[in-house]
């Protein structure tokens, strides 16, 4: 696996660490960790190792790859209920949207939370997105403050809609 999410700390010495391990990067431009196939060029989320997903293609050779941080909606819904265990979040339960996004290079459709303050109704289809991280829970573990961290879709920045014009 060559891509590998990593811990990071804040200023203030809060540990951040990924709420689920090797799916996506802790970097300054975060970015998801999926799989290609080596003989077909079909992509997965999450990464795996076994057969390529492509019914056409017996190849079972899948490469760590990592995948475009800007896609735009394909669909969106608005979570009331607190999912249950083994579901972590904040107390008490916030309302949020998920956004299905699908990948500009990829093509895969990415299913993901939107982060905090975002409803639903902020969203539309065909809107353009950006991956980044966001808190999903914080507890001390071993004596460590930490912050569990999730991949969200924001609504994208100018610049990553346009390629940096202004």
């Amino acid at each position: 696996m060559l891509f590998r999410s990593s811990t990071s700390q804040t200023s203030s010495g809060v540990v951040r660490v990924p709420a689920v391990e090797g799916w996506f990067t802790l970097d300054e431009k975060p970015h998801l960790i999926g799989c290609r196939c080596a003989a077909c060029g079909t992509y997965v989320f999450p990464p795996r190792s076994g057969a390529c997903p492509n019914p056409n293609c017996d190849s079972d050779d899948l490469v760590e790859t990592p995948l475009s941080r800007v896609g735009t909606v394909w669909s969106y819904t608005e979570n009331q209920y607190a999912p249950p265990a083994p579901y972590r979040a904040a107390e008490p339960f916030e309302p949020y949207a998920l956004a299905a996004v699908q990948l500009e290079k990829e093509g895969l459709i990415i299913l993901g939370q939107v982060p905090k303050g975002v409803l639903a109704v902020d969203l539309k289809v065909g809107m353009k997105m950006q991956l980044e991280t966001d808190v999903l829970y914080r507890e001390v573990v071993d004596g460590v403050d930490t912050e569990f961290m999730v991949y969200v879709w924001a609504p994208a920045a100018p610049s990553a809609t346009n390629g940096g014009a202004r």
